[in-house]
């Protein structure tokens, strides 16, 4: 396993998301996500990403369960601010330093450990600045609860002045062959030092060639996603093909491809990226691993680079629409 760093923490150049392991992408299997977990510690994975609003809790049970064990070869990461105590549909992004404080407690709890590695900020706060919900995440540090900060889908303005604050070590965003917009914030990244940490590199399974729109059960939260919808989703159905047409012809999966793309992108971008693919599958773990064996020569990068511009449909459901809208 090739490792990489994220500011001044070392983990391994591929993670593994933990979230679909207990809601959103449809039917869940404790024992097999545990022997996902296993797997992908089995073969050299350290970063671990859940966050405390996965199954409510339920995620991070799951994942200190399965690395109770072998809790020094992880660095946990996790991730809060996003309460949905009134219902999905009236979520807010809270970011007062006693909520910040109750929730790094709680995640401790449930996952079974003494201290978080990498904690982010979900969405910027909607309550407070910025800055004051970053002070109290600094406090945590000190604390010694917390070793390093993160935060997700921020602009670039943002994470200049959380950076003011306190060192951000990653920012986590959307990045993948359909979702390209944090590339707008790589320079600034690059500037502070700060890593990223792509969520969804597979365009949440439709890159894999195995997630047809049509296909979906009645409990998968992408059944309301505006890119698996529709006309939008017939459009986008015929973008994965040409990817699966791509993956084929290099011997390799979609999936493959689609990871081999990120990492290559981190390259182009001058920045340190580690990828965090969501499975609750053993298998899907060993072949996404072997992505980081493949390097994508330029022509087939000049293939793919017009594929963000032609997909269809927000990159946002109306369930992540409903906690973007910060404060500051």
């Amino acid at each position: 396993m090739d490792h990489t760093t994220l500011g001044s923490l070392v983990v391994s150049a591929q993670g593994l998301g933990c979230m679909s392991m207990s809601e959103h992408y449809g039917p869940t299997d404790w024992d097999r996500a545990t022997s996902a977990v296993r797997r992908a510690l089995d073969l050299g994975v350290t970063l671990l990403d859940t966050a405390d609003i996965y199954g409510a809790g339920h995620n991070e049970v799951l994942l200190g369960r399965a690395i109770a064990d072998r809790r020094d070869e992880v660095v946990v990461a996790t991730k809060f601010g996003v309460d949905r105590s009134a219902g999905d549909h009236r979520r807010r992004v809270r970011g007062e330093p006693d909520y910040v404080r109750r929730s790094c407690d709680a995640s401790l709890l449930r996952l079974g450990v003494d201290h978080i590695d990498l904690y982010y900020l979900h969405r910027p706060p909607q309550d407070v600045d910025l800055a004051e919900a970053v002070d109290a995440m600094a406090g945590l540090v000190a604390a010694g609860k917390v070793r390093h900060l993160g935060l997700c889908e921020v602009d670039a303005d943002q994470l200049r002045r959380a950076h003011e604050v306190h060192p951000i070590t990653a920012v986590q965003s959307e990045y993948s062959l359909w979702s390209r917009d944090v590339e707008a914030i790589a320079p600034v990244m690059a500037e502070l030092g700060v890593g990223l940490v792509p969520y969804s590199p597979l365009g949440r399974g439709f890159l894999t060639g195995d997630v047809a729109p049509d296909s979906l059960g009645a409990a998968d939260v992408r059944r309301g996603h505006p890119r698996f919808q529709g006309d939008d989703g017939t459009a986008n159905q015929r973008l994965a093909d040409r990817i699966g047409a791509v993956a084929r012809d290099l011997g390799v999966t979609g999936a493959q491809l689609a990871l081999a793309w990120v990492h290559a992108g981190g390259r182009r971008l001058g920045l340190p990226v580690v990828p965090i693919p969501g499975t609750s599958s053993p298998d899907h773990v060993s072949d996404n691993v072997k992505a980081l064996d493949i390097v994508l020569e330029d022509a087939v990068l000049a293939e793919l680079e017009p594929f963000a511009q032609e997909v269809r449909g927000d990159r946002n459901g109306p369930l992540q629409a409903s906690a973007t809208q910060a404060r500051s």
